[in-house]
């Protein structure tokens, strides 16, 4: 999303015009009393935000119920000196599905130490994943959001341009398939498979006209959930305009 309060109008008109059940927001950049609830609140959506300071925050809204929130998953790492959890993880139950909206730590660069931090905070992810599957293999979870990691080559615009760098390299990767192999599947890839179909594009150097894009943002579902998908895509329009985030949505239909 990249500050929810810059965009207050642009998804209040994304909101009407996609006509979601459910949203899930990372990057909201603000504390909880700063938060636009009346954005979501206004067109029938209950909202759960969880932000602590100008960087990170995630929510998510449901006109289809929210109930049991949960800030942070167990065991989430945190970060600092005292370490202490950032708000990058919240969860609810919506319309009888567990969402998940996750901020995933960028990484900074392979020799800084929030690159580990980021493989921990994946790892724990992965770990709390399975044991939610193990306790209810018909759970119905989705773990939504910006993970930060690009899977596949295709999912940038120029692997050469990335050749050193953080969202591409294996042990990311590895992390990112750990967390698919504990029975979390992509669901969207499915429906709108690449190369070329990005999440994603900086707002430097007119990398959405020229194309320069990464995918990086995915709905992981358990398998009952996975089950149930009849559509899924992304609205690489409404990265377009004045005031766009450089995230694109990711939307899934669950029948």
């Amino acid at each position: 999303m990249n500050s929810v309060r810059a965009r207050a109008e642009r998804i209040s008109a994304w909101l009407e015009r996609s006509d979601v059940d459910v949203v899930a927001v990372q990057e909201t950049k603000c504390r909880d009393d700063q938060f636009p609830a009346e954005v979501f609140t206004g067109l029938g959506y209950e909202v759960a935000h969880h932000g602590l300071s100008q960087w990170n925050g995630v929510a998510i809204a449901s006109r289809v119920g929210l109930e049991d929130v949960q800030i942070g998953f167990p065991e989430q790492p945190g970060w600092g000196e005292p370490a202490a959890a950032e708000a990058r993880a919240i969860g609810a139950t919506c319309g009888g599905v567990r969402i998940w909206s996750l901020y995933v730590p960028n990484g900074r660069d392979v020799e800084d130490q929030h690159y580990l931090y980021k493989l921990q905070w994946l790892d724990r992810l992965r770990a709390a994943g399975a044991s939610w599957l193990a306790e209810d293999p018909g759970a119905q979870i989705a773990l939504c959001g910006d993970w930060n990691v690009a899977p596949q080559d295709d999912d940038v615009w120029d692997m050469a341009e990335f050749e050193g760098k953080t969202h591409v390299t294996k042990p990311e990767r590895d992390a990112f398939q750990a967390v698919v192999d504990t029975g979390f599947a992509d669901v969207v890839r499915p429906y709108a498979p690449g190369p070329g179909t990005y999440t994603f594009w900086d707002y430097k150097g007119l990398s959405f006209p020229k194309r320069k894009g990464m995918r990086i943002d995915f709905v992981l579902a358990s398998p009952a959930l996975a089950a149930r998908v009849g559509d899924a895509r992304i609205d690489r329009e409404e990265r377009k305009g004045k005031g766009a985030s450089d995230h694109a949505p990711v939307i899934v239909d669950f029948g």
